[in-house]
């Protein structure tokens, strides 16, 4: 198990995924388990998690899958507790969850709306509400709060999911505020692009390919590890004077 960057703060700390079955989140559940950190994580992929979990045998501590409907926030609030009671108060959170289905706006129903709001936001804001508590045990800890650009691109086939992408930065701003006397960070972690298995198989065309080279900087795609990286630093005691910020992950598009 070798590893490019290793963060001894990162050792032995309890961390919670929101979302971390597949995509962004099983990258951050196996490089967090590989910093051996304690990973409880949650989602809906029962199988892509016991995988994952399987491949981080080797592990100092395994990770915890908890199956959980994140858009039941009650449910969610119980599995954060059953966290906290088996494993520790928790140091880090990885609010990751997300849904960035493509939908035409003249076409939102209430119902669409109510889901779009129940997965892209409502779990991360109730999350943080739980965990900060805990954090506040501990005397500090970190929160993360993954964004997109795709707002700032200004995605018109992802508009609601784009609302409450946004929102996440002003959810950050105002705790890094509020929570801040208790040494609580808290921070935006924007990805651009991401090539997970989702987005090369079901989005990614030549249109797209078009777009990436246009749009960034860089001409490397951005890759989960790359997003893994940058939230290993801002979880970690490295960033200890970093909070109220939003770190884009883009490859230079926006």
């Amino acid at each position: 198990m070798n590893l490019k960057t290793s963060y001894s703060s990162l050792e032995n700390k309890v961390v919670f995924v929101l979302g971390g079955s597949t995509g962004i989140g099983s990258t951050l559940v196996e490089e967090f388990a590989k910093q051996g950190s304690k990973v409880a994580f949650v989602g809906r992929n029962e199988e892509a998690s016991k995988e994952l979990i399987e491949s981080l045998k080797e592990c100092k501590f395994s990770p915890k899958f908890y199956k959980c409907d994140i858009t039941d926030v009650n449910s969610l609030e119980n599995v954060i507790a059953e966290v906290i009671k088996s494993i520790g108060d928790i140091n880090v959170l990885l609010n990751n969850a997300a849904n960035d289905e493509r939908h035409e706006f003249l076409d939102t129903t209430h119902e669409y709306f109510d889901w779009e709001y129940q997965t892209n936001l409502k779990p991360h804001v109730f999350a943080a509400k739980a965990i900060i508590k805990s954090m506040i045990k501990l005397g500090g800890g970190s929160v993360i709060n993954v964004g997109s650009i795709g707002w700032m691109r200004k995605n018109e086939k992802t508009i609601l999911y784009g609302v409450f992408k946004s929102s996440l930065h002003g959810l950050t701003h105002g705790l890094a505020k509020r929570f801040g006397k208790d040494r609580i960070r808290v921070n935006t972690l924007v990805p651009g692009w991401t090539m997970t298995k989702k987005q090369i198989e079901v989005h990614l065309d030549e249109e797209g390919e078009k777009k990436i080279k246009e749009g960034q900087c860089l001409p490397d795609k951005v890759l989960p590890q790359d997003i893994a990286n940058a939230a290993l630093f801002l979880a970690s005691d490295d960033s200890k004077m970093i909070t109220s910020q939003d770190i884009v992950v883009d490859g230079g598009w926006t």
